[in-house]
Parts: structure tokens; C-alpha cells; sequence
């Protein structure tokens, strides 16, 4: 078992000794994320993730989600490059029929899992596609049904030495777990880390499977919205897309969250504001820490 750390407090003073990549040069090398998620009834899920991504300083945006959103979240996001996929009956990602996905996969430097899926099964064959076409220095958020369907199959991640970044919420991580999980989410994100051999953001608690541990300590109740967690998703990958490492992207991804929140207060109160209104507060907050 690796040795564990004590939770350090992210800080404004921890991030500033820990400064993000400043990439120069064009958008080739702030890096290409690509969304993968969406369905008929939730395509704003990874419209909110997309955004979130450039919002952070990647590059380039790659939206991949059922075909039948494709039309409106190119006209949303007129930044993205956008993909329709197959679709099942009830408008879900088919995932075994996604063949459009691969060369999307392959050329991404960063690729986000989940947002909007909502078919088990499908989510794992997306995932399964996933993992076999991504290069190997090919980042990983995986977030939404894309840990439930992790759970399914704990030893996915385990099986290669790929970088990865799991973003559960509580009914998430019960899947990953597989029971409830406690009071301390210190310890609960350090066991999904240790079991699935990635770095594991958890309510702003932050762990690693060498045993390192981070806790962002200012998130309010408002975060717990609707959308929220996509924007989460997103800005971690766009993150890690500007070269930051898997632990620095999270820490850095909590801390900015919920500063946003934070900013939104005075305008909307502690409750009230929406995941959407998040999007434009990333970039100051990035900017000042």
C-alpha cells in the first residue's frame, strides 16, 4: 500500500507554487480535447463540458455525441469541431456502432468520457473503444455513467499505465465503491485511487495512487447543481490539455470551481445560480490565483 499523505489545503499559495503550463505558439500546442458523451435528452451535458475545456485554455474542442444533437450543439458551440455519432432507440450513444469515434480518440490529447450518456451498456462499449484507440500518452476524465460503467469492470484502467482522472459524485462513487460511502471523503477518494490506479477527484477531495492527498476546502452548496459536474469534467480536461499533470489539473480544477461559485454569490445568493453561469468565471479565476 502506498504511503499516505496528510490532505494538504489547496491554497492560492499552494497553486502558486504550483503554476500552471503557459503553452506558447498556436492552439496545436494548448492541446485537442475531445468530449465524448450527450444523448437526445441531455446534449447539454457536454456542450457545458466543451466549454469548460476552452474556458480552462485548451486549444482545440472536439464534441462527439448522438447524432441527432449534433445540428444544435454546433450552432452553440460554434468553437467545436462537432460529431454526430449512432444513436439507439431511445436516442443513447451506440457505442458499439460508433466507428466516427475512432479517429476522433486517436488524435486527441485529451479525451472526457460521460457527460450525457445514459445507457449502461452502450457507455461500455463506448469506453471499451475508447481504451483501445487512444494513444498512450492520451489523458483520460472519465465522469457520469462512464464510472458506472468503471465499475462494471474495476480492472479497465488497471490493465494498462495510462493517465487518467475519475471525477465521481457520491452516487458514483457508491458504484465504484460498491457499498456507501463514508463520512471521511478523504479516505474514500484515496481507496478509489488506490483500486483504480488514477488520480480521484471527489468534492473537491483529491487523491493519488502514490498516496499523495489534496482537499479544496470553499466549495459552497450552490455547486450542487445541475451541470455542475460537467463543468468540472471539462475543466479538468482542459487542463490537462495545457500540459498540467493529472494531480495538479485536479487540484487546480477544484479550486477554480468553486471560486466560481464563490464569484457568483454576491449576483445570485448561495443557491440559485446555474452550472452555465460557472463557464465565464473559470478564466478570471484561473488568471488571479
Amino acid at each position: 500500500m502506498p504511503n499516505r499523505s496528510e490532505p494538504k489545503v489547496i491554497t492560492p499559495a499552494l497553486l502558486r507554487n504550483w503554476a500552471l503550463p503557459v503553452p506558447t505558439g498556436g492552439k496545436e500546442t494548448r492541446g485537442t480535447v475531445l468530449v465524448v458523451g450527450g444523448s437526445r435528452v441531455t446534449p447539454g451535458a457536454v456542450l457545458l463540458a466543451g466549454v469548460a475545456a476552452l474556458r480552462a485554455g485548451a486549444g482545440v474542442l472536439q464534441l462527439a455525441a448522438a447524432e441527432s444533437t449534433a445540428a444544435a450543439l454546433s450552432i452553440q458551440v460554434p468553437e467545436a469541431l462537432v460529431v454526430g455519432l449512432p444513436e439507439t432507440r431511445d436516442g443513447a450513444v451506440a457505442g458499439g456502432r460508433a466507428e466516427r469515434l475512432d479517429e476522433l480518440v486517436a488524435e486527441a490529447d485529451v479525451v472526457t468520457v460521460g457527460p450525457g450518456l445514459h445507457d449502461i451498456d452502450e457507455t461500455r462499449a463506448v469506453l471499451h473503444r475508447v481504451l483501445d484507440t487512444a494513444g498512450p500518452r492520451t489523458a483520460l476524465v472519465l465522469d457520469a455513467y462512464a464510472l458506472g460503467a468503471l465499475s462494471h469492470e474495476p480492472d479497465l484502467l488497471t490493465r494498462t499505465d495510462r493517465t487518467a482522472v475519475l471525477t465521481p459524485n457520491l452516487t458514483e462513487a457508491r458504484h465504484l465503491l460498491g457499498r456507501d460511502p463514508g463520512d471521511d471523503l478523504d479516505a474514500e477518494a484515496t481507496e478509489l485511487a488506490e483500486r483504480y490506479r488514477a488520480v480521484v477527484s471527489l468534492y473537491g477531495h483529491v487523491a493519488s495512487p502514490d498516496g499523495r492527498r489534496w482537499r479544496e476546502e470553499s466549495g459552497d452548496a450552490g455547486l450542487g447543481t445541475s451541470g455542475s459536474g460537467d463543468v468540472r469534467a471539462g475543466l479538468l480536461a482542459g487542463l490537462l490539455s495545457r500540459g498540467a499533470d493529472p494531480e495538479q489539473a485536479a487540484c487546480w480544477a477544484a479550486f477554480a470551481h468553486a471560486v466560481s461559485g464563490q464569484r457568483l454569490v454576491p449576483r445570485y445568493g448561495r443557491i440559485g445560480f446555474l452550472a452555465r453561469e460557472l463557464l465565464d468565471e473559470i478564466p478570471q479565476v484561473l488568471a488571479t490565483v
